[in-house]
């Protein structure tokens, strides 16, 4: 079960994402890049971050202003992990699966099957650039994603044919 509610757990974890967006906002880009979850999966928060890391330093090769990035899902979900003991004597401090509901661990995103994980806009000279972030940032996530396209301006349709 997804366990969301913080108010009840003592040492909360924090979350390991350090921005959701990066890059200079504006509506001058070219093309929409979506970088899609295939299957159901829980995605941690450090794997996220290290996908969205790699993704924008990536991309800033061309400019930190060339380009304006998105994390779209959150972390909402609180892992926890029931420590075992695995040394001589451990049976005498460990109760089993007795009150083993675990402590807080890290934390995760849900995510289903189309769902946006990643949004970047690029301009037209850099499309190429985001498509290999994107498929840098993919190899940390742990699960198949695919990238869709999205034209912005008309002009971007005629260069793409």
């Amino acid at each position: 079960m997804p366990y969301v509610r913080r108010e009840y757990i003592a040492g909360k974890p924090q979350i390991k994402i350090a921005r959701f967006s990066s890059g200079q906002a504006g509506n001058n880009y070219d093309y929409k890049l979506e970088l899609l979850a295939t299957e159901k999966i829980q995605i941690r928060h450090n794997a996220l971050e290290a996908a969205r890391l790699a993704a924008n330093k990536r991309m800033a090769t061309a400019g930190e202003t060339s380009f304006f990035s998105m994390l779209r899902v959150y972390p909402h979900v609180i892992l926890r992990e029931n420590k075992m003991i695995a040394t001589a004597g451990a049976d005498r401090l460990q109760e089993g699966m007795r009150r083993a509901f675990g402590k807080a661990t890290g934390l995760a995103a849900r995510v289903m099957p189309g769902q946006v994980l990643f949004e970047a806009y690029v301009t037209a000279a850099n499309l190429n650039l985001a498509k290999e972030g994107f498929k840098v940032a993919s190899s940390k996530l742990g699960c198949p994603t695919t990238i869709r396209i999205t034209p912005l301006k008309e002009q971007a349709v005629v260069a793409e044919d």
